[in-house]
């Protein structure tokens, strides 16, 4: 079986093409393009050498082609715009997200009793399971637990006054 290069050598400016004729932009030609050729490679040991290979192809790129048409159909929301250029304005003018702000929260945890601060830290910022913590720490679980439950109760209450927190 010849090596994909080949057939993008023999095929690829005619798939570029019909891929042209299917899409409205140069863009989603692109697109449509790469796409055939990364399901031609994922697919290429189902092809069946004894065929010609265009019709193949072909029925690769209409069949991606479709799939996108039906997912667009699906999507009321970009069934909306008149043009790509329209959508990607929306979508620029859309602001990034604020990140979250915890510094009230970090400097309550910074402002624990040392052994509170270490036991909270590990257990949620680091992910660890209660046994992890206790033996990182070397102490029981229940003293895990214990620590956990009295850093909480004085966050709480360092914290009962903060309305803009967001948890």
């Amino acid at each position: 079986m010849p090596e994909i290069d080949s057939y993008i050598g023999r095929y690829g400016k005619r798939l570029y093409g019909l891929c042209m004729y299917l899409c409205a932009d140069s863009h989603e030609a692109d697109d449509l393009y790469q796409d055939t050729w990364v399901k031609v490679l994922d697919n290429i040991s189902k092809y069946d050498t004894s065929k010609e290979f265009e019709p193949w192809l072909t029925r690769i790129c209409v069949n991606t082609h479709r799939n996108v048409l039906r997912r667009i159909a699906r999507s009321p929301i970009w069934n909306q715009f008149s043009s790509s250029e329209e959508k990607d304005l929306l979508i620029k003018s859309v602001p990034a997200p604020v990140p979250n702000d915890y510094s009230i929260l970090h400097t309550a945890i910074k402002s624990l009793p040392q052994k509170l601060r270490v036991t909270i830290i590990l257990f949620y910022f680091e992910d660890m399971d209660i046994a992890s913590t206790a033996q990182s720490l070397g102490i029981p679980i229940g003293t895990v637990k214990s620590r956990l439950n009295k850093a909480k109760k004085l966050l709480r209450e360092v914290l009962k006054h903060e309305t803009d927190l967001q948890v």
